[in-house]
């Protein structure tokens, strides 16, 4: 069964989205710019933690990242602001 690169696919469109280099991105969650980089390209995953991260983040579900809906509607609470 070939296994597509959903999660991604989708960190790559809301990086983009945000017109954020994978190093930007890489810095507000924590990892390189290269470990960005081998999410999307599909060569690498990631933990639970940074998924989460990546979700908060993107203001997306986790389940939208994993592929699991296509509905990217965030469903945590408010962030908290400064």
């Amino acid at each position: 069964m070939e296994r597509e690169n959903i999660f991604g696919m989708r960190v790559y469109e809301q990086r983009k989205k945000l017109g954020l280099l994978q190093k930007d991105l890489g810095d507000e969650v924590g990892l390189s710019g290269k470990a960005i980089s081998t999410i999307e390209s599909g060569t690498r995953g990631t933990s639970f933690e940074k998924l989460v991260e990546l979700a908060y983040f993107f203001h997306v579900s986790t389940d939208y990242l994993l592929g699991i809906t296509d509905d990217p509607a965030w469903r945590g609470g408010q962030e908290e602001t400064d």
